[in-house]
């Protein structure tokens, strides 16, 4: 689905929306529902971090995976994009790539490291609720009551998935797994209130970020972890999985996602990851999931397509009755009904009306031929002149008069 040509900026996401643009990919693609499938599959495939951490990756070496999975992306993506950050984005780029990247990869191992996966898994689940909330603050929206209920309902679902009996705590992975899910809803929040700059791909946004992260991991992940003694081939696929999929792509397609969908929503897509690595460790130990687990998974997914949608599109719309005809009447009509009313009221006027009618029914046009203008009744020439929309009662008070 990569094609690239020397003239664009190429990529998955960017080759994607030039077919849509010139009608070559359905126009699904470009409704929300379109995007937020799309936008759904990045932390979908986050899902995969932790099952190819601790089934392909060297042990004990959590920075220096964090920063392979940032580095080289963020550089892959840099050559693609061809473009550098300007101005104000300098500093941005080292922001976002910290929040999105830099802080949140170690915080997340650390959380791993001092917590069962469980619980790990269910604090990064507050993250949309997080996010609601940052909303508010940051980007000056209102707060969603319906969106910070199912971000509840997610989590609780999450929980049912993930944590087991003998879940332990620990004060300090407590604090990581919550940091961490600050400070990635930060990223997002702050990735949706400044945008994208003009003329600059998805992926070119998404390498400053990486590569700025990766920058901020690589001397800690260099000095604390080192570099393993022994990357066999299975650590190779299982960096190349993380950094050309699990960072370049994912990230590409998220950044994209955050600037079309509403922020509070997207996040609620988060919850997808713990759900599919609960599936995949379920299915890679050959066991079947209890009917708790799969209680919570009914009730995370829903909590997920709910906040997708909101209240007032559920409501049934109450359309405007039909305006009521209009009954309009020709002239004679409303002569004849205002003869009938007079002579109603005043038998004498009624009287003079009906005279009236009986006189101009006798009268020659002015235009014939015998000079009827001149040998004429004065009382025919004065009413000829009347307007049409006057009654028969008003041209027998104009004949008295004249």
């Amino acid at each position: 689905m990569v094609a690239l040509h020397g003239s664009h900026e190429n990529h998955v996401l960017d080759a994607f929306e030039d077919e849509a643009e010139h009608g070559g990919v359905t126009s699904a693609i470009e409704s929300r529902a379109g995007w937020t499938l799309l936008t759904a599959v990045s932390p979908m495939v986050w899902g995969t971090t932790y099952i190819v951490t601790t089934h392909l990756l060297p042990e004990g070496h959590p920075l220096f995976a964090a920063m392979m999975r940032a580095l080289p992306a963020g550089l892959i993506a840099l050559l693609i994009a061809r473009r550098l950050p300007t101005g104000a984005w300098w500093w941005r780029s080292l922001v976002l790539g910290a929040l999105n990247m830099g802080a949140f990869f170690p915080l997340l191992f650390v959380a791993a490291q001092h917590l069962p996966g469980g619980v790990a898994a269910t604090l990064g689940a507050t993250q949309p609720i997080i996010v609601a909330f940052l909303a508010v603050a940051i980007l000056r929206e209102k707060l969603s009551a319906w969106r910070v209920a199912w971000g509840v309902i997610g989590v609780v679902g999450v929980a049912l998935v993930v944590l087991g009996p003998g879940a332990g705590l620990d004060s300090i992975g407590i604090i990581a797994g919550i940091a961490g899910a600050g400070s990635m809803g930060v990223g997002v929040v702050l990735t949706k209130k400044w945008g994208r700059p003009v003329g600059v791909s998805a992926i070119g946004l998404a390498g400053w970020q990486l590569t700025a992260g990766g920058a901020v991991l690589l001397i800690p992940a260099l000095v604390i972890d080192g570099i393993p003694d022994r990357i066999d081939a299975p650590a190779v696929v299982g960096y190349a999985w993380l950094t050309l999929i699990g960072a370049l792509v994912t990230y590409s397609i998220w950044f994209s996602g955050i600037q079309r969908l509403p922020i509070a929503p997207t996040a609620l897509l988060g919850l997808l990851s713990p759900l599919v690595a609960a599936i995949l460790g379920a299915a890679l130990a050959g066991e079947a999931m209890t009917p708790v687990q799969i209680a919570g998974f009914v009730v995370a997914f829903t909590a997920v397509v709910a906040g997708q949608l909101s209240p007032r599109a559920m409501c049934p719309k109450v359309s405007a009755p039909p305006p009521l005809p209009i009954v309009t009447c020709s002239p004679s009509e409303q002569d004849a009904e205002t003869d009938r009313r007079g002579e109603e009221e005043d038998p004498a006027e009624g009287r003079v009306a009906g005279d009236a009618r009986d006189r101009l029914s006798t009268l020659k046009p002015l235009d014939q031929e015998g000079g009827a203008g001149e040998q004429g009744d004065p009382a025919a020439e004065h009413l000829r002149h009347l307007p049409a929309r006057t009654t028969v009662t008003d041209r027998g008070d104009q004949l008295r008069d004249a």
